[in-house]
């Protein structure tokens, strides 16, 4: 399977209960793909994955693989902090009908790169399905080297990363070092789209995509086609919406302009607070700009 292009880090939609709003859910995965997308990838962090239950990640899985219909790719967040919860979810996520996992790094007790490596291959071989490693250290505490990520690149299944590190000389390191092997390189942080391209990368996924599917998709179409210029524009513009995640804890700001943009995709999950105060008035300002850009 190769994962390439723009696949949008879902929002997970919740009601106001905090239960699973499947309505939502396929309401915003059908109007991702009619945007262009190339793939899905639900229960990241974005999608809240670390607050939910395991019936309830089924639930989201299930409802999102419907709402696919086999239209586009659905990758699905597997992992936990133990080897023995993510072979788990992987089976079950196996069974549902999933294109592909991701399966995070173990948080909180930082793993060694040896223990990394271990836990990886053990969770590709308990699947069938393709493994996309992620990688966010800013959130677990642990990076994936690039020697380790070359290493598990050996698996067969394991057939790339998403690095949502912010350092765009880890996306380098992963992109030298895996270029003779059928592996995927993706950026998870949204502001190095077109530098990870650029670099050699396949695409992107991208939790700004909740919002503007169509400006982050045509940064890979724009480059794709040779124009420049023009996504360069399109990486430009997706500045607006990530100066606003600093006014909230995540993800409360994109969800909150989701919601305003039109999809009910409800509050974040507690203990995470609504956005309000400044932070809502500068979130509905740039949602009304982005508004005014479309028309």
């Amino acid at each position: 399977m190769d994962i390439k292009g723009i696949i949008p880090a879902i929002v997970t939609p919740i009601r106001q209960d905090q239960t699973v709003n499947e309505v939502v859910l396929k309401q915003l995965v059908s109007h991702l793909i009619e945007s262009g997308v190339h793939g899905i990838f639900a229960l990241g962090t974005n999608g809240e994955f670390h607050l939910f239950n395991k019936e309830d990640k089924l639930k989201i899985a299930k409802t999102v693989i419907e709402a696919a219909n086999g239209k586009v790719p659905v990758i699905l967040g597997a992992g936990g902090n133990s080897t023995e919860e993510s072979i788990e979810l992987s089976k079950e996520m196996e069974a549902l009908g999933a294109d592909a996992l991701s399966v995070i790094t173990p948080y909180f007790i930082a793993p060694s790169q040896e223990e990394l490596k271990e836990h990886f291959k053990k969770v590709a071989e308990s699947t069938s399905l393709p493994v996309l490693l992620y990688n966010i250290p800013g959130r677990t505490g642990v990076n994936i080297e690039p020697e380790t990520a070359a290493a598990l690149a050996d698996v067969p299944n394991i057939i790339g990363i998403k690095d949502s590190s912010g350092n765009f000389e880890n996306i380098e390191h992963y992109i030298e070092l895996t270029k003779d092997k059928d592996f995927s390189v993706l950026a998870g942080t949204d502001s190095l789209i077109l530098q990870t391209l650029k670099a050699g990368g396949a695409g992107a996924v991208a939790a700004t995509a909740n919002l503007l599917p169509e400006i982050v998709v045509s940064i890979y179409t724009q480059w794709m086609n040779g124009n420049l210029e023009e996504a360069e524009k399109a990486q430009s513009r997706l500045q607006p919406l990530r100066d606003t995640f600093k006014y909230g804890t995540l993800p409360s700001t994109l969800k909150k302009a989701v919601v305003l943009s039109g999809i009910d995709v409800g509050p974040p999950k507690l203990p995470v607070k609504e956005l309000e105060g400044e932070g809502l008035e500068v979130v509905k300002q740039m949602v009304s700009g982005y508004s005014k850009l479309q028309v």
